[in-house]
């Protein structure tokens, strides 16, 4: 067990979906948090990241921090994409270690499995097999870091652990109908189709796909337990357990936008993978569920975008 109590912990990335969640589920606890934005440091920067992890100390590293985006932003941009992910988990790995942090627990992605691995995916899948041409850039960089923990562990017997988030969703997302992941890009083109009366909606691919989905609040608990009771080779997944057709998805997220419109999809456009579920027995072992259905989490994701689009016009 590695007790939270007293502890200081540096959510890396702090700003971005995953780590403002962690840092709002670490607020409850008895630690104190470390916290610095890009103005005050780039993690892409390796002395500026090791001359900040030397002056601050702090008790345990969560790197949340990474280059995100969706099918189209991985394919024109693979440069940033491979070596920005790179450059944090190597910079930080690198400063936690000569500052001898004992604590770190590293975010991969389910991205990083085989392009057709069995399904549910277990994590000894990694490494298998090809991985899915339009996402292969940041995965790349995702298997160097989950690997990085395990060679910090092996060769010099630092407690670094890695986990394996699904796809993941709720307040703070890209909502960028470009940029965005699935879930939120297709948000904000469902409010702005029923904004705009359109009568169709289009989305990317043939909708067949099917994907697995977890809100952001649920992924932080499962974290936190992970900070706080596993230490193991192998990096962990936190998924959902269960999974959805990417056309079922764009009808539940018409649903409660209120767009009673066509769906139409644009089969030129690529699909990815076409199922990636994540095996949860890890997880389930330590006595994890989550707590926020798929439908109320897109209820309450798009009740946010809301508050956040009226605050902004205000």
């Amino acid at each position: 067990m590695f007790d939270l109590g007293g502890k200081r912990i540096w959510i890396a990335g702090h700003t971005g979906m995953v780590g403002r969640a962690l840092a709002r589920r670490l607020e409850r606890e008895d630690c104190r948090l470390v916290l610095a934005d890009r103005r005050a440091l780039d993690l892409t920067r390796q002395a500026e990241v090791e001359a900040f992890v030397a002056a601050q100390r702090p008790d345990a590293i969560i790197v949340a921090a990474a280059r995100v985006g969706g099918i189209l932003a991985n394919d024109r941009e693979p440069v940033p994409f491979l070596f920005e992910n790179l450059a944090i988990a190597t910079n930080i790995f690198s400063a936690a270690h000569a500052a001898n942090i004992g604590r770190l627990l590293y975010l991969g992605s389910s991205c990083i499995y085989p392009r057709d691995a069995a399904q549910p995916i277990a994590e000894a899948a990694l490494l298998t097999g090809p991985l899915e041409p339009t996402n292969q850039w940041y995965a790349v960089a995702k298997i160097a870091g989950v690997k990085l923990a395990e060679a910090y562990r092996r060769q010099f017997g630092r407690d670094y652990i890695a986990a394996l988030p699904t796809n993941l969703y709720g307040p703070w997302d890209n909502f960028d109908p470009v940029r965005a992941h699935v879930l939120p890009a297709l948000i904000a083109k469902a409010d702005a189709a029923r904004a705009q009366r359109s009568a169709r909606l289009h989305v990317w691919g043939s909708g067949r796909p099917r994907r697995e989905f977890l809100h952001v609040d649920d992924c932080a608990e499962a974290l936190v337990l992970l900070l706080r009771s596993y230490s193991g080779d192998l990096p962990v997944n936190v998924g959902s357990g269960t999974d959805i057709a990417i056309a079922d998805l764009a009808r539940t997220i018409c649903d409660t936008v209120g767009f009673d419109g066509e769906i139409v999809f644009d089969t030129s456009k690529p699909d990815g993978m076409a199922r990636k579920l994540l095996d949860g027995a890890a997880m389930s072992a330590l006595s994890w569920r989550p707590r926020i259905g798929l439908e109320d989490g897109i209820r309450q994701t798009y009740a946010w975008f809301q508050a956040q689009r009226a605050g902004a016009a205000a």
